[in-house]
């Protein structure tokens, strides 16, 4: 296996009055592709921060970042943007499709940006759909669809590109607990495919369903364990 995630001692800082406050204060770990990880942690305790890095929407303050084997370390805005497209695919809480789209544009978007022809995006979307168990909405907008089928629609558009690292934040925090037991079976099916996974949570119970658990305390890593995961 090779390392997809590779941080090196990153730190955060934000200006807060005269002092400012340290979110992370030294985090090292990698993560080898193919693997199933929550990063788990209560409120105030960095993981926020910590996922805004790895997902290239923020630079750390000091240290280094390593990302399918690339250095992000002093990458301009529209560099770390191209990054983000071509090797993460995101699935965050609130889905973020566009409401005007149907579920098979809001997929192809990405594909938009990476200059792929419309033929080739509008068949790889439809492919990526019916790979989780959405053939037969390919037309219908995000209104028409449950909250379970959205998350879909958002996970199979994180995936669209081939990304090296699904990164998902609280990714069941609006469903119910029946849906919320559907989506993460589907992540968990994902990994078997071969993709890896990382999940930001606060929710022991998530994390536990995982193969790698990191958790933060105080900016720090408070724990770092391999466990069986729960499987119900």
């Amino acid at each position: 296996m090779s390392a997809v995630i590779q941080l090196r001692n990153i730190k955060k800082f934000y200006p807060l009055g005269k002092e400012g406050v340290w979110a992370l204060r030294g985090i090292s770990f990698e993560i080898e592709a193919g693997e199933l990880v929550a990063i788990i942690g209560p409120s105030g305790s960095g993981k926020s921060t910590l996922m805004h890095i790895l997902g290239c929407l923020d630079a750390p303050t000091e240290g280094k970042y390593i990302l399918a084997g690339k250095d992000t370390t002093g990458l301009s805005d529209r560099e770390l943007a191209k990054l983000r497209n071509a090797q993460i695919g995101f699935v965050f809480q609130s889905f973020h499709l566009l409401p005007r789209y149907t579920a098979l544009e809001n997929v192809a978007l990405p594909l938009v940006y990476a200059g792929v022809s419309r033929r080739e995006r509008l068949r790889r979307a439809e492919a990526m759909l019916e790979a989780v168990g959405l053939r037969d909405r390919l037309n219908h907008r995000p209104n028409e669809l449950s909250g379970g089928q959205r998350q879909r629609v958002a996970i199979a558009r994180a995936l669209v590109n081939n990304p090296a690292l699904l990164l998902a934040d609280e990714p069941t925090g609006n469903l119910d607990s029946t849906t919320s037991e559907e989506i993460l079976r589907l992540f968990l099916e994902l990994n078997r495919r071969g993709h890896t996974v990382v999940v930001v949570t606060h929710e022991p119970d998530i994390a536990a369903r995982m193969h790698r658990q990191i958790v933060l305390r105080d900016g720090l890593i408070a724990e770092d364990r391999r466990s069986i995961p729960v499987t119900a």
